[in-house]
């Protein structure tokens, strides 16, 4: 028997950051994972050595490090009250799980996983359309770091 291989999004989708945050707060407690190269961009970001970032912002989940929450709130700890709202304070060097929201495998499991996602992603649905190959390489780049293309997040453009 032939399975079809066709992603369901192969048509594209939509998507618009609205900049609300909710991809970073809780109320459920969630990983933030973040990798070596990473840790060394954010601490040379915060003017701070990695041993202090690790002590302040990080906590060891098995073999990978995951940035901390907000004990009460569960919204990640970078995440801080600004101007307009809730703002990254590290927006410009935020990990690869943060740039590749909300095309997330678990996200792109079905249309009806993406659109009970977006009843909590206002930027779901709305906005630019990816293509599926735009998708496939927002989920493929791990080291935005070596891709200029990478350096600004894809709800951007």
């Amino acid at each position: 028997m032939i399975q079809d291989k066709t992603k369901w999004y192969v048509a594209g989708l939509h998507f618009e950051c609205a900049e609300c945050g909710g991809c970073c707060s809780g109320p459920g407690e969630g990983y933030i994972w973040v990798t070596r190269p990473e840790i060394e961009i954010i601490t040379d970001f915060l003017k701070m050595t990695v041993g202090q970032f690790r002590q302040k912002y990080l906590k060891r989940v098995g073999l990978r490090m995951t940035i901390i929450e907000h004990q009460t709130t569960k919204d990640c700890i970078f995440l801080q009250a600004g101007a307009g709202g809730k703002q990254c304070m590290i927006y410009s060097v935020r990990p690869s799980q943060c740039r590749s929201w909300p095309f997330w495998p678990n996200n792109l499991a079905g249309p009806s996983v993406w659109n009970k996602t977006a009843q909590n992603c206002p930027g779901i649905n709305r906005g630019r359309l990816y293509s599926f190959e735009e998708i496939e390489e927002i989920k493929r780049i791990k080291k935005w770091w070596q891709d200029p293309k990478q350096t600004d997040d894809c709800s951007k453009e």
